[in-house]
């Protein structure tokens, strides 16, 4: 499938077809369209925020039954995605990018699980009665219209979509080039889908337009498009905040710390750090800095060095001097770097890339990720109760972790169903966001003519 005879967004406009032709739009030909998009969503949104449990349940439902069948054609678009990806040069970020029929399985079953999720659309919050008789009750509403900005993740297109129209919200997605096929297809066959259960098919638009113009239009449609969430790199995120007009959930980016105390368990330590780097070394969840106390370099390190040895895809050691000598015993040479500070500390590698320093001490490893957390996810694995506790409570990160993998810090490993991101910021939502974190609360009083002294 060429990008000529590939499926158009129904609200293709001349920014779109300028990208398919590879000339750049005008601005405000890209605002036109960001617009246009934005006003069909907040439109669809007062159809969708209305919807009963049962109807948006049936039409995800519809989703994920389409999905199955359009997998050939979504699975086509996604090919020339990967084609186009690995002739760029994206390495490991092609997991990411990569959709097979198990992941649209998968994709498929998260689904499921946010429709047995219960309904948050009008649920009570609280509810009290005044002394003059009048009730005053908050309960969850929609936000109503959510723009997800996000890099190549194809399995996100499926996921913001439906916790979006699970909690009442219309949607407008801004993917990556790089997964411009890949969205195109599984946009299509989620419109579809709606439309068959007569729910309108604008409450999920796709900016479908390489232009960054287009990019940087959406984050202008203040006051039709009512939050931005990105989800990716840091630099995604960074622009983000920088351009947008349209308040921003911070999402994604993380440095991922694990602290391995005095007192541990050390084979089950390894296998937790094993997991924590080598699952996926894709997601944000994954380990970048492991700290070592210096009592576990030799029950824990030596131990480790062996398993990373033998792993497969090899994964490249940076290392202090203390922790040095004991992967020097297996791991070869050319898989073991000195540890650079200024280059190690502070990186979200993505990769099969792990550094690894010494400490003297809990409190030491506490200074070392208060200084460079990005605040997502940091974990300490140790027998020590107190410390446990310690660490639990004097780290400022979404989620911290006692004895667990990091890269359990997932929407669906919660119990949220598919999630839209990890927020790292504090205001509305922190940590795993779904249902609950795509909605807002409003005020219902009742009275029976009570008036104001």
């Amino acid at each position: 499938m060429s990008e000529e005879n590939s499926p158009a967004n129904p609200n293709e406009s001349q920014a779109v077809k300028s990208q398919r032709t590879g000339k750049s739009s005008s601005g405000k030909e890209a605002f036109r369209y960001a617009q246009q998009a934005a006003r069909a969503a907040r439109e669809a949104a007062k159809v969708v925020g209305a919807l009963s449990t049962a109807e948006k349940n049936a039409a995800l439902a519809a989703i994920s039954e389409e999905l199955q069948r359009s997998g050939e054609e979504i699975l086509a678009g996604n090919g020339l995605d990967m084609a186009a990806g690995e002739a760029a040069g994206l390495g490991t970020r092609l997991d990411r990018l990569l959709l097979t029929k198990e992941r649209i399985g998968a994709i498929q079953r998260d689904i499921a699980s946010v429709i047995g999720l219960p309904d948050p659309i009008g649920t009570e919050i609280d509810s009290t009665t005044r002394p003059n008789g009048m009730v005053v009750r908050r309960v969850r509403a929609p936000l109503g219209v959510v723009g997800i900005i996000y890099e190549a993740r194809p399995n996100v297109t499926v996921d913001a979509t439906v916790i979006c129209l699970k909690s009442g919200n219309a949607v407008v997605l801004k993917g990556g080039s790089d997964a411009i096929h890949s969205n195109r297809a599984i946009v299509g066959a989620i419109r579809r889908a709606l439309e068959s259960r007569g729910v309108t098919p604008e409450a999920v638009q796709l900016l479908d337009s390489t232009d960054r113009a287009v990019t940087g239009a959406f984050l202008q449609q203040r006051g039709l498009i009512d939050v931005i969430i990105p989800r990716g790199s840091l630099e995604l995120i960074r622009y983000t905040e920088e351009h947008s007009l349209i308040p921003v959930i911070e999402t994604g980016a993380s440095v991922v710390h694990a602290y391995v105390d005095e007192q541990v368990d050390a084979p089950s330590t390894v296998e937790m750090i094993v997991n924590a780097k080598t699952r996926r070394v894709s997601i944000c969840s994954a380990l970048d800095t492991l700290l070592v106390h210096k009592a576990s370099l030799e029950g824990v390190v030596g131990a480790l060095a062996e398993r990373l040895a033998a792993s497969e895809p090899p994964v490249e050691v940076r290392a202090d001097e203390r922790a040095h000598p004991f992967f020097a015993r297996v791991i070869p040479k050319e898989r073991l770097k000195p540890l650079v500070p200024e280059r190690d500390f502070g990186t979200e590698f993505l990769d099969y890339i792990l550094a690894v320093a010494t400490v003297d001490s809990l409190e030491e490893a506490l200074s070392h990720i208060d200084r460079y957390s990005l605040k997502h996810t940091e974990a300490i694995y140790t027998s020590n109760a107190a410390n446990a506790e310690r660490f639990l409570k004097a780290v400022d990160a979404a989620c911290v972790i006692h004895n667990a993998s990091t890269q359990f810090t997932d929407g669906a490993e919660f119990g949220l169903g598919a999630e839209i991101g990890i927020s790292t910021q504090k205001l509305h939502v922190r940590g795993p966001f779904a249902l609950e974190g795509l909605t807002t609360m409003k005020w219902e009083v009742r009275g029976t003519g009570q008036v104001r002294p």
